[in-house]
């Protein structure tokens, strides 16, 4: 940062796995998650989503919130939720989950998985179930941890595996390449891109 100036930035996710990813990113740009917020789903960032706005005149804020099937395409439900962001706001919606991200680095979640590269989606924007996706793939893995921490248990009435959020959170702190991701995830990319501004922005009020 320039002249040793560090921006915080205080952000809001859905969960536990939205936070790991959310702090790749800003860290990436340079920046620090200094508060964070939500964790409880989706409705309860929208409810308080004007007053995360409201303090976003001031300071830099990232929110999280996936597209699932509340809309089309996410210019809708991002002109839905917030047709007028602050200066400092940046509120970006994965398509159609955060899972999708992290499976756009094909490669890298192949070998996290231990799985073949040709069984990774090409395209994981197109799924209609990128979480499904993932427990679909960690049910061919080669290890036994993976298989058992991902997958949910035979009649136990679970979607994932009751590892499945740290066993992920493991790989988007130590394995995930946002970078590489991007080029397979347009929400991803553009969400990097949002990122850098209001963390600019900050950093250029700072010095003058």
């Amino acid at each position: 940062m320039k002249d040793g100036y560090t921006v915080s930035v205080s952000g809001a996710v859905e969960g536990d796995l939205d936070e790991a990813v959310l702090r790749r990113l800003v860290e990436e740009k340079g920046a620090i998650l200094d508060r964070l917020y939500g964790k409880q789903g989706k409705q309860h960032i929208e409810k308080r989503l004007g007053g995360y706005n409201q303090a976003a005149h001031r300071f830099p804020w990232v929110v999280f919130r996936d597209l699932d099937h509340d809309a089309d395409c996410a210019p809708s439900l991002k002109a839905r939720c917030l047709p007028n962001p602050a200066r400092y706001m940046c509120f970006r919606i994965a398509v159609r989950t955060i899972e999708s991200w992290l499976l756009a680095d094909r490669e890298s979640i192949a070998g996290f998985l231990r799985v073949a590269v040709s069984r990774v989606p090409s395209f994981p924007e197109t799924l209609d179930d990128p979480k499904y996706a993932m427990v679909e793939l960690a049910r061919h893995s080669r290890l036994r941890d993976i298989r058992e921490g991902v997958v949910p248990r035979p009649g136990s009435g679970r979607k994932v595996g009751t590892l499945y959020t740290s066993q992920l959170i493991e790989f988007a702190q130590t394995k995930w390449e946002p970078e590489t991701a991007a080029q397979r995830s347009d929400s991803l990319r553009r969400c990097r891109e949002r990122i850098h501004e209001p963390v600019k922005s900050q950093i250029d009020k700072s010095s003058s």
